[in-house]
């Protein structure tokens, strides 16, 4: 209501129509119903609607596709090849994986068991074989 209040745009939404008494005190009109007001509110609408359908976009789109692309070679990054440490996690978290699907499918998976208790359980035991 902040927006109709604002720009003086309550009487859209109102039962009356169209015809202005005077100033409210508050920085805006009152406004008065009479016959035919229904038609002014939807042409005031259609009016409003059209602007702002044909309003220009906002600054910042217009330049971002005004500027040229730059080089991919400067915005290209190289990736840092993982750490022993990752490479090893990413290795238990593979073989736990096939382990949980194995024993998922033949059944053996214990009551309440989830994929996340058993990766942790797995993950221990893997990293103590180690």
């Amino acid at each position: 209501m902040v927006i109709l209040d604002e720009y003086n745009l309550r009487w859209l939404f109102s039962r009356s129509g169209l015809q202005a008494l005077g100033h409210d005190g508050r920085g805006g009109c009152t406004f008065k119903g009479n016959k035919g007001g229904a038609l002014y509110k939807a042409m005031f609408a259609a009016v409003v609607a059209a602007g702002l359908i044909a309003a220009p976009l906002p600054p910042l789109a217009q330049t971002a596709a005004a500027q040229p692309a730059a080089p991919a070679t400067t915005t290209a990054t190289t990736k840092k090849a993982p750490s022993a440490g990752k490479l090893a996690a990413r290795e238990r978290q593979k073989k736990c994986g096939a382990e949980w699907k194995e024993a998922k499918a033949a059944g053996k998976v214990e009551k309440g068991m989830t994929w996340p208790k058993y990766w942790s359980a797995c993950n221990k035991r893997l990293k103590a074989g180690t």
